[in-house]
């Protein structure tokens, strides 16, 4: 007799300890779901911050190639043009040390200046040659701190 009036509460524990059991799992899930979840924007902020970088970069080699043809021309404005715009570039975040480096070649070739030394002597167009520091910071005059500078072309 004690026994059948056990059952009913038997089955209440049962159903209390399957609800538990369920009640964490769905706890579980939720959290495990969450987690990826932010994972999945984490890594798609990520696939959107390369994308775009390399879009600024293949444009801004779009702009340079434009450029470095311009200031290969026969014509002096074309030229100037050119130069001009490479300067500009030069500043940019985007140039790595490899570009600038393109842009000392470029540079020497319209200068005539065959290895890169004595701009005093001929060949010389007459404009000074700018250089950067290592932030990529042009100065006023053309030159940056003595220490840090190096040449960054056109």
């Amino acid at each position: 007799m004690i026994l059948a009036g056990l059952g009913p509460l038997a089955v209440l524990i049962a159903a209390l300890l399957a609800f538990y059991i369920n009640w964490r799992t769905l706890k579980q899930r939720t959290t495990a779901d969450k987690t990826a979840l932010d994972q999945k924007r984490e890594a798609d902020a990520r696939a959107l911050m390369q994308k775009t970088e390399a879009d600024s970069r293949a444009e801004w080699w779009r702009r340079t190639q434009w450029a470095l043809d311009r200031a290969l021309d026969q014509d002096e404005g074309t030229k100037a043009l050119g130069l001009a715009t490479l300067e500009v570039l030069a500043r940019s975040e985007l140039a790595r040390t490899e570009e600038l480096e393109l842009f000392d070649i470029a540079w020497k070739s319209v200068s005539g200046d065959e290895n890169g030394d004595d701009l005093g002597e001929e060949g010389n167009t007459g404009a000074e040659m700018p250089f950067m520091d290592a932030g990529r910071n042009m100065g006023e005059n053309g030159t940056t701190d003595e220490d840090t500078t190096k040449e960054a072309g056109p």
